[in-house]
């Protein structure tokens, strides 16, 4: 699905409609999870998106890797199985999911508000550790 497709950096929050995606040949991997989830559910198969990291295990210790978004497909007899169209991926080998839901929106890795005063805000941090799991 990649062939052709340009894969920029995109800091806009949200994800733009497939139709867009088609039409620039062009998006994160969020816009490409949102069409290949479109395209799926057109060919009436049951899918989720997912986000969260993308990990390489033989990375340098304490790197983590970087936020990402794929989809899930759900398959009579083996369950949801990840389906990552930026990575030509399949399956969750060094995918590690933090959220799944309806759509690409409902899920995305950094996104949020504040309601108060400005001097209440002191800050945010967050972390990820990726350990194996036995």
């Amino acid at each position: 699905m990649r062939s052709g497709v340009r894969l920029p950096a995109r800091d806009e929050e949200g994800t733009q409609p497939p139709s867009r995606t088609l039409a620039l040949r062009s998006g994160s991997c969020r816009d490409l999870a949102a069409l290949f989830l479109w395209a799926v559910r057109r060919l009436d198969f049951a899918a989720r998106a997912a986000s969260g990291y993308l990990f390489d295990p033989g990375s340098v210790a304490g790197d983590v890797g970087a936020t990402h978004a794929w989809c899930e497909v759900f398959l009579p007899g083996a369950g949801w199985i990840a389906f990552d169209p930026t990575q030509r991926r399949l399956g969750s080998a060094g995918l590690v999911a933090t959220a799944v839901g309806v759509t690409s929106e409902a899920v995305l890795p950094v996104v949020g508000g504040f309601l108060g005063d400005a001097s209440d805000f002191a800050g945010m941090e967050a972390s990820v550790v990726v350990t194996a799991s036995a």
